[in-house]
């Protein structure tokens, strides 16, 4: 896989301001006499219940014999001691004297109190936009490190720069994912533009997943009459998919539209949607139509598909 060489200086020159932030933010640790490397493996003896010396190897990815020595100074400090096993008497589990849990209570407290000194100038948006980059940053390079459902928040109300944003979600990933142009777009704005006068929220309803303040998948109930309405805008970003969010966001739909009392529900798609296509199958929706087009700079087919409620 070829790496792009102007990501590559920009996560070097990210590199270089995050390694000043956190000598920064560790100047606390300095104060106490306690390296890094030290103190990981502290928090790691009070956070696991039965620690052992081969844990820390294995999850620290730590030198044996450096951690050895650490640890012999830890016991000589009276930071941690150690226990046998009642089951393996070969065994000797690790752990924090009271010393040693008051040392990282003190740590912590000061760390606290940098971490919000050098957040409180920032909005609370801008906080939230940067709590939600750093999972990211941790979530692309750490191999372990997996979004679950738990991380996404589910809303139906609009808020200012909502619409701009999926318009925004449509046009870019339409265009890589499907090879639509820019009339694609233009058409999201005509569509999102018609919504937003006659919106209507005893007959209307829009559905958005969030992580953390991004938008990461949408649906829309639009209805056209009593007894019929219409599913729009149905988008899942690709980093968030996978996890139950397209069928979540659907199920929340339909229960709206039952709730309103709609006896049919229907959209319209694309045969290059294939992946929402086969989600709309599975939840109980059918193929009615389709006809050829030559529109998006594409050629394709434009589908139907139709569910009584």
């Amino acid at each position: 896989m070829s790496v792009n060489l102007e990501v590559v200086q920009e996560v070097s020159e990210f590199n270089g301001y995050y390694t000043g932030l956190v000598e920064l933010l560790n100047r606390h640790i300095s104060e106490s006499n306690i390296s890094l490397s030290a103190l990981r493996v502290l928090v790691r003896v009070g956070q696991e219940d039965e620690c052992t010396a081969g844990k820390l190897v294995e999850t620290l990815g730590i030198d044996g014999g450096y951690l050895s020595r650490m640890l012999k100074s830890f016991e000589g400090n009276h930071l941690v001691s150690k226990r046998k096993s009642t089951l393996d008497a070969r065994t000797s589990f690790l752990q924090l004297t009271a010393k040693g849990k008051k040392l990282l209570e003190m740590l912590e407290e000061r760390s606290t109190a940098q971490i919000q000194e050098l957040l409180a100038p920032l909005p609370d948006e801008q906080q939230k936009t940067l709590a939600v980059a750093m999972k990211t940053i941790r979530h692309i390079l750490s191999e372990d490190s997996t979004l679950s459902a738990e991380d996404i928040t589910f809303r139906r109300q609009l808020q200012p720069g909502d619409v701009g944003y999926l318009i925004y979600l449509h046009g870019a990933l339409y265009a890589k994912e499907s090879g639509y142009n820019l009339e694609f777009e233009t058409y999201v704005c005509k569509t999102f533009f018609e919504f937003l006068e006659a919106y209507n929220t005893s007959k209307d309803q829009i559905f958005l997943a969030s992580h953390g303040s991004q938008i990461v998948g949408s649906v829309a109930v639009l209805g056209h009459s009593r007894y019929i309405a219409q599913l729009r805008w149905f988008l899942v970003h690709p980093d968030f998919r996978g996890l139950g969010l397209g069928k979540r966001l659907l199920q929340d739909a339909l229960a709206f539209c039952r709730e309103k009392g709609y006896q049919k529900v229907y959209l319209m798609t694309t045969d290059k949607q294939v992946t929402a296509i086969d989600i709309y199958k599975k939840i109980g929706f059918r193929k009615t139509g389709d006809k050829q087009m030559n529109m998006w700079g594409q050629h394709l087919y434009e589908e139907r598909y139709d569910m009584d409620l």
